[in-house]
């Protein structure tokens, strides 16, 4: 995890960083009947229930990969700025929601199934010299850690 003076979230909001360094993604619970929500919701009600109001969790760090693709080309569009090859996929969380994330490590070591933690990383450098950080899922190693 890269953290210094000028890092900065890709967007604002989707996680926090424990004392401990380990990050955890910020996401909702309806009190009523339990249902999850990534990214948190800051406003409306529970999609499965109506309750109106939403408690604030934080999700992760651990889960599995569901399904994963390599983009082998940057996407159209001008908008994505981080390095290419990369993997993009779903990931269900030990809580139970499924999350849409970049996958980290090489594509022909991941599989279906596969044991994956929370991370943070720096995508790019912005002009101003920003190191711009996104979440990301990494395999795990041996020992219960990020390869």
């Amino acid at each position: 995890m890269c953290a210094s003076e000028n890092s900065v979230p890709i967007k604002k909001g989707l996680w926090t960083t424990l004392t401990s360094g380990e990050a955890r993604l910020l996401g909702s619970r309806c009190p009523s009947c339990g249902e999850l929500f990534f990214p948190r919701k800051t406003g409306g009600n529970c999609t499965r229930c109506q309750e109106r109001k939403l408690e604030a969790v934080e999700l992760g760090p651990l889960g599995r990969i569901d399904s994963f693709t390599a983009v082998l080309q940057p996407p159209a569009g001008g908008f994505y700025h981080g390095p290419v090859p990369f993997c993009y996929g779903l990931v269900d969380l030990d809580e139970g929601l499924r999350v849409e994330t970049h996958i980290s490590g090489s594509y022909e070591a991941l599989k279906h199934g596969l044991r994956v933690k929370l991370v943070v990383e720096t995508m790019y450098t912005d002009q101003e010299g920003n190191h711009v950080q996104a979440f990301s899922f990494a395999p795990l190693n041996e020992r219960g850690g990020a390869a």
